[in-house]
C-alpha cells in the first residue's frame, strides 16, 4: 500500500487527537474506573479500529484491510497477555485505584513511542535483508514452544520482578516514600525527587518493550507495510487501558490463553519461514491473509470458549467440595 507523507502526518495527528479526547474526557481527573465506563470506552476503541479497517478497504485495498484486521487481532490478543503483568505491577507498587488509569495512560503512550521505534527498525531490516524473515520466523516458533512449555508446567508469575532499567533508575534517582497525587516530581528540602507514580509509569512502558520482541515480528509476519503495522499496534494499545479495567477480574479465567497465543505465534512463524523461502526462489505455498485472519479468529474463539468452560467446571467442583 502506497502511503504518502501527508497521509502519515494526518494519521499521526488523528491518533494524537483521539488520545487527547480520551484523556480530557475520561482520564483528566483521577478516579476509580467503573465497569460501565471501561465497557463504553473499550467499545469506542474497537469501533474506531473497525472503522479504520473499513476505511482501508474503501480507500485502499481489500488486502490492506485484511492485513490490518489480522494484525489488530493478533496485537490485541497479545496485549491481553500483557495485562497479567500490568496487574502484578499495580500490586507491586501499591497503586491507588484512583491513579491506575493515569498510570496506564502514560505507560501505554511510552509503549507506543517505543514500538514505533521497533517498527521503524524492523521495516528497515526487512527492506535491506530478506533473510531477516528466517530469524523472525524461527524466533516466533521458539516463543510459541516456550509458551506451551510454561503453560504445561503450570508456570504462573505471582510477583513482578523489576527489570534492569527500572533498578538503575531507582538506584540513581531518589524518590519519595509515598504517592503525591498524580505528580511525577516534587521538591522536598530543596531536593527534586521522583514519586512512585513516575516509577510505575516507567515500569509499564519498559515492560512492554519485552512484549514487543514477539509482537512486532508477529505482525510483520502478516504484513510488511509499516503503515499497517503501526496503526494496528496503535489501535491495539490505545484501548488497552480500558480493557484492563473491564476484564481485570476475568484474566485468571483465561486459562488457555497461553496455548492460544502459542498457536497464533507458531502459525505466523511458519508463515514467515514459508515467505522467506519464497523470497529466495524456493517454490513453496504461501499462506494468504484471509487464511491467516480465519486461523487467528478461530484460535481466539476456541481459546476463550474452552477457558471459560474449564473455569466454570472447576468452580462447580469447588462448590461441591465446599458443600460437602
Amino acid at each position: 500500500m502506497d502511503v504518502s507523507l501527508t497521509l502519515w502526518g494526518l494519521t499521526i495527528v488523528g491518533l494524537c487527537a483521539l488520545i487527547a479526547v480520551d484523556f480530557f474526557i475520561g482520564g483528566r481527573k483521577p478516579h476509580e474506573v467503573s465497569l460501565k465506563e471501561a465497557g463504553v470506552w473499550t467499545g469506542v476503541w474497537i469501533v474506531l479500529a473497525a472503522l479504520f479497517g473499513v476505511g482501508l478497504w474503501l480507500f485502499g485495498t481489500a488486502e490492506a484491510s485484511g492485513e490490518f484486521f489480522a494484525g489488530y487481532l493478533t496485537e490485541k490478543s497479545l496485549s491481553v497477555d500483557n495485562l497479567f503483568v500490568f496487574v502484578l505491577i499495580m500490586a507491586k507498587f501499591a497503586v491507588p485505584a484512583a491513579y491506575q488509569q493515569r498510570v496506564l495512560m502514560v505507560g501505554v503512550l511510552i509503549a507506543l513511542v517505543l514500538r514505533a521505534v521497533f517498527i521503524a527498525a524492523g521495516a528497515a531490516m526487512i527492506s535491506a535483508f530478506s533473510w531477516v524473515f528466517f530469524i523472525f520466523g524461527a524466533f516466533l516458533v521458539w516463543t510459541a514452544w516456550k509458551l506451551i512449555q510454561e503453560a504445561r508446567a503450570g508456570h504462573e508469575q505471582d510477583e513482578y520482578e523489576e527489570n534492569r532499567f527500572l533498578k538503575t533508575v531507582e538506584r540513581r534517582f531518589p524518590s519519595t516514600e509515598g504517592y503525591q497525587g498524580t505528580k511525577l516530581f516534587v521538591v522536598e528540602n530543596g531536593r527534586r525527587l521522583m514519586t512512585p507514580m513516575l516509577i510505575v509509569m516507567l515500569a509499564i512502558g519498559s515492560t512492554d518493550v519485552l512484549f514487543a520482541l514477539d509482537s512486532i515480528p508477529a505482525i510483520f509476519g502478516l504484513t510488511q507495510d509499516p503503515y499497517i503495522v503501526f496503526t494496528a499496534n496503535a489501535f491495539a494499545l490505545m484501548g488497552l487501558r480500558q480493557l484492563y479495567f473491564l476484564i481485570g477480574g476475568l484474566l485468571k479465567k483465561l486459562v488457555h490463553l497461553s496455548y492460544g497465543l502459542s498457536v497464533i505465534l507458531g502459525f505466523i512463524g511458519v508463515k514467515l519461514v514459508l515467505h522467506a523461502l519464497h523470497e529466495t526462489g524456493v517454490h513453496v505455498p504461501e499462506i494468504s491473509i484471509p487464511v491467516s485472519l480465519g486461523v487467528i479468529c478461530a484460535v481466539l474463539v476456541v481459546t476463550t470458549v474452552t477457558s471459560l468452560a474449564v473455569t466454570r467446571r472447576d468452580e462447580r467442583r469447588d462448590e461441591k467440595k465446599a458443600g460437602v
